[in-house]
């Protein structure tokens, strides 16, 4: 999977995306320290160790560095920022049973602009999935070279 970069001064507004989700009682916003267990433990056992680790970095970051989508007091969400790497998006994963809501968009852009107000120019978005996604949202272009990036060498349990 290729790395993909982004321009950070070109991304398209969050606000109509917001809207929509609120219409429909999802809430997408930074996530609070006190909620680091509620979160990684649900990472972890939706996504796995490894990107819970990951969240767990992004936790440790001021501002924190990672997004939620809620409804009624759970997570349906998460984006994270500057964990595996300053300057790298991800990861990000969404519940199974709320995918194809625009929930995985949202918490990109959320993401992506609280780099962009960090004073970042550029992310980079390791080991993308979805090249066409990632495209479609915020002009994501792929990396020549990239693969398997900074994901190589990884450790077995």
């Amino acid at each position: 999977m290729p790395d993909l970069l982004v321009k950070l001064y070109e991304l398209p507004s969050m606000e109509k995306r917001f809207g929509a989700l609120a219409h429909e009682g999802i809430t997408v916003r930074r996530a609070m320290a006190y909620e680091r267990h509620i979160v990684t433990a649900w990472v972890r056992s939706s996504f796995g160790d490894g990107w819970a680790s990951e969240c767990a970095v992004a936790f440790s970051r001021s501002p924190i560095a990672c997004h939620l989508a809620t409804r009624e007091g759970r997570v349906l969400g998460f984006a994270c920022h500057d964990a595996t790497a300053l300057g790298l998006f991800g990861p990000t994963g969404v519940e199974e049973t709320t995918r194809g809501k625009g929930l995985g968009a949202a918490l990109l852009l959320a993401s992506l602009h609280a780099m962009a107000a960090r004073g970042y120019a550029y992310a980079v978005i390791g080991g993308a999935g979805s090249v066409e996604f990632y495209a479609k949202v915020c002009g994501a272009v792929e990396i020549a070279g990239s693969t398997p990036g900074i994901y190589r060498d990884r450790l077995n349990r």
